[in-house]
């Protein structure tokens, strides 16, 4: 498995990205393309193909926060589901990055929901924040409740939350 980080918006690769990106993830749940491609600004983001034997099969949004990073999106193409491949990228990140936090859907949200949860907890995150709320990712989307999982226990967890505010959804 290779993991290949995307430096343009211009990169084939992101179509393909975006494609899968807005199909999976609900309306709010995501960014739209003009704000999608700002991503490629940012310092603190990478954007980061997931490839398997050369193919692309998934990707990972993360951002270099303070002293952890923040995956804002994880996601393996829908074909290659089901093949373990989910928790090879964990590893990756766990090698990469000591100090991970993301957040998912509450698991009794839907049967998804919980399936994901069960991943993240098996593969070594742990819930964090069942009060976090996503902000809104722009004009008529709705902010959203959801979980804080990760791989580590935070200090201050209201620094945390205050850091993705400013940073990944300002």
């Amino acid at each position: 498995m290779e993991f290949l980080q995307i430096t343009s918006p211009d990169d084939y690769r992101v179509q393909q990205i975006f494609h899968s990106y807005s199909t999976t993830f609900p309306e709010d749940e995501r960014r739209e393309w003009s704000q999608f491609i700002k991503l490629f600004e940012h310092s603190n983001v990478k954007v980061i193909s997931v490839l398997n034997d050369t193919e692309n099969i998934g990707y990972l949004i993360i951002w270099e926060l303070t002293n952890y990073v923040f995956v804002e999106h994880f996601e393996v193409f829908s074909e290659f589901r089901n093949l373990k491949l989910g928790s090879h990228i964990t590893d990756y990140l766990f090698k990469n990055y000591p100090r991970i936090i993301l957040e998912i859907e509450p698991e009794h949200l839907n049967d998804d929901a919980k399936r994901r949860f069960s991943f993240y907890q098996r593969n070594g995150f742990n819930l964090i924040d069942e009060t976090y709320v996503q902000p809104s990712y722009g004009e008529g989307k709705k902010s959203l409740p959801l979980w804080l999982l990760a791989n580590y226990s935070p200090e201050n967890l209201n620094e945390v939350k205050e850091e993705i505010y400013d940073i990944v959804y300002h």
